[in-house]
């Protein structure tokens, strides 16, 4: 699998410019001793790969401790292309909160390597995004609005989801608020927040969304940790990488519906094609068979849908020590 000798690695996303694949991922030094140190020194790495298998290190995309809303730490993103530019969605957090409140910001790039961040964007664009309080949890010490996943629509309209949890003047403080976070917009550039694309009361947190359109079907996979979901009751080992079936961008998801692809050994599971055509699953190792966070991307595992076309299913286990949902 890829994983650096110095740096930990863990939430990743990828592009595809035609040639390579580049590979983003959040970074942090283990020199730091304590692995969950890398939350607050998190920076986003790049490697690039023509098999999504073999993958070279390039210089980091985008550096932590930098002047903004994200110079405490750089969170989860996405990338899309946009005619002959890159954009990069992205999740920040600031040494001027008391605590992980997060906001989305953009950078842009021309050749996937040099990224710039953009303040403003374009005229009338809002960055950074944050989340509004008519539906969406919000908080001076830890508010979720991170993981943006951005993708188009069959009429162009670009949908945004990301992970938030609903505010208490809608649903009480009890548990299972997670919700999927809701934006839309014509350009990229200006965004509308909308209501939740889902109800709560299955899971505190919906992680590290991605949203792709895999052999005429509609696909979401999302992550949760155990001790985040309701319906177990919270019960170690019964978080992981999950799936559904949905009816395509923009559109309702019903939670309950989630098949569990994989337990917690491996987190933030992404769906892409290889040069062959065939759909490919990657995710980092969180865990070996002790315990212990490892880190590092998983080399790609074959993925299709299930016989019922309801969820997918992997053809085999990301590594050795997997509780996974056999085809």
């Amino acid at each position: 699998m890829f994983e650096p000798d110095d740096d930990w690695v863990w939430d990743s996303w990828l592009a595809d410019d035609g040639e390579s694949f580049h590979l983003f991922f959040l970074t942090a030094p283990k020199a730091l001793g304590d692995p969950q140190l890398r939350h607050s020194h998190a920076r986003v790495g790049h490697a690039i790969s023509t098999d999504l298998t073999t993958w070279t290190r390039a210089t980091d995309a985008v550096a932590g401790s930098r002047p903004g809303y994200d110079d405490r730490a750089v969170w989860t993103g996405c990338v899309v292309r946009d005619g002959t530019r890159w954009l990069m969605f992205r999740t920040g957090i600031s040494l001027d909160d008391p605590g992980p409140v997060q906001r989305i910001g953009v950078d842009t790039s021309d050749d996937l390597f040099f990224w710039r961040p953009d303040s403003g964007f374009e005229p009338g664009g809002q960055w950074p995004m944050t989340a509004d309080p008519r539906w969406y949890e919000k908080s001076s010490t830890d508010e979720h609005w991170r993981d943006p996943w951005v993708v188009r629509d069959a009429d162009g309209l670009w949908h945004m989801y990301i992970t938030a949890k609903l505010a208490r003047p809608v649903l009480p403080d009890v548990p299972g608020r997670g919700v999927i976070g809701h934006a839309v917009s014509t350009d990229l550039a200006r965004w509308e927040v909308r209501p939740p694309l889902s109800e709560p009361g299955v899971v505190e947190q919906l992680e590290v969304i991605q949203v792709v359109e895999i052999e005429g079907r509609w696909a979401l996979i999302f992550s949760c940790l155990g001790p985040e979901v309701v319906g177990t009751g919270g019960a170690a080992g019964t978080g992981g990488v999950w799936s559904l079936a949905i009816d395509g961008p923009g559109q309702p998801v019903d939670v309950t519906r989630a098949v569990r692809l994989t337990d917690e050994c491996v987190y933030v599971g992404r769906v892409t094609q290889d040069r062959s055509g065939a759909w490919q699953f990657l995710a980092f190792v969180n865990r070996d068979a002790n315990g212990d966070f490892i880190g590092g991307i998983t080399d790609p595992i074959p993925i299709r849908w299930n016989d019922a076309g309801s969820a997918l299913v992997l053809a085999k286990p990301p590594v050795a020590w997997c509780n996974w949902v056999e085809p």
